[in-house]
């Protein structure tokens, strides 16, 4: 779910900042990227007490949320992938009658498909290996995630389930490896295609 959404929200808010003008938008620009600048960890004690505060605690949807609001820090890469799309593909639409949604579903989102499978693939394999937040915000031992799961094999001082531990990292590489295996060619395009302008 955190990987749909924040693939989404990214997508919105490259969009924005590439086709929209409005007060402010430098400067927005520029506090996100110094944002970006810093570990995402340095927000934890804010993001626990804001969870707290929301009664989310414990709960899976408190991490698809951190990780969903989190997703608009990668705008960059998408507005420069936008940035390249003629403006004459957006005015002759405009001219059809489309709307700003209607450019962007129509237009936008079927000519940003390596966009779409980097974006996809990066988000689910940092929700799926987080182990910070996971950690933090996830009490309850079955509801831990298998990040957190595992190292609680080997943390203990008297700890041995090591091989354990091993066949378990074994496994949970497969499906991130497949999802890199399956969509590779689409994942070389999408790093190069916001790279430059022109």
């Amino acid at each position: 779910m955190s990987t749909i959404f924040g693939t989404i929200f990214v997508l919105l808010t490259g969009y924005a900042f590439s086709r929209f003008r409005f007060y402010g938008k430098k400067n927005v620009m520029s506090v996100l990227f110094v944002l970006g600048m810093f570990p995402s960890f340095m927000s934890l004690f804010a993001v626990y007490i804001l969870l707290l505060n929301m009664d989310l605690l414990n709960k899976h949807s408190a991490l698809m949320l951190v990780y969903t609001a989190g997703a608009a820090m990668g705008y960059l890469v998408v507005k420069g992938y936008y940035d390249t799309i003629p403006k004459s593909l957006e005015e002759a639409a405009r001219l059809d009658g489309a709307s700003h949604w209607g450019v962007f579903f129509r237009i936008f989102l079927p000519l940003s498909r390596p966009m779409i499978v980097l974006l996809s693939v990066t988000s689910f394999a940092g929700a799926f290996n987080d182990y910070i937040f996971a950690q933090v915000v996830l009490r309850s031992t079955e509801k831990q995630t298998l990040a957190v799961g595992l190292f609680n094999m080997v943390s203990g001082n008297f700890a041995t389930q090591f091989t354990i531990f091993a066949a378990g990292c074994v496994l949970v590489a497969l499906p991130i490896t497949a999802v890199f295996l399956i969509f590779q060619r689409y994942l070389v395009e999408g790093l190069t295609s916001g790279a430059d302008k022109g």
